[in-house]
């Protein structure tokens, strides 16, 4: 179980979430997630959302907070909390389409059930 409450940081004064710790509760991958930010990056103005400087990162890898494993050379995004609301609307929707997608895929297959007025031949 994640507790969200660890996932909140104060970066310039503000509190913010990874881009990373997001993927993982929106169970996406952070470049996934990264993409769908870059697509719709109009909806992201500077107080919702901006990217960690070499210092910041620096300064949470000493305290453990991203990993020094990781394996994009890009600082992570902050999301603020407006930031995170518009991350959780795009994220939900395109999780969404996929999910139909998926099962309009699966139906493709299947024996369509006949519509239409049927007439009484008894008469």
């Amino acid at each position: 179980m994640i507790i969200v409450q660890n996932l909140i940081y104060e970066i310039r004064g503000q509190k913010v979430m990874l881009d990373f710790d997001l993927a993982r509760l929106y169970q996406v991958s952070t470049g996934a997630l990264n993409q769908a930010v870059k697509r719709y990056i109009e909806r992201f103005p500077a107080d919702f959302i901006f990217r960690l400087t070499g210092e910041e990162v620096q300064n949470m890898m000493s305290q453990f907070v991203i990993s020094s494993k990781r394996k994009t050379s890009a600082p992570p995004f902050a999301f603020t909390e407006q930031g995170v609301a518009m991350l959780s609307g795009l994220l939900k929707s395109d999780v969404a389409i996929g999910e139909l997608s998926s099962r309009m895929e699966e139906k493709k297959h299947e024996p369509r059930r006949k519509i239409g007025f049927q007439q009484n031949m008894e008469d």
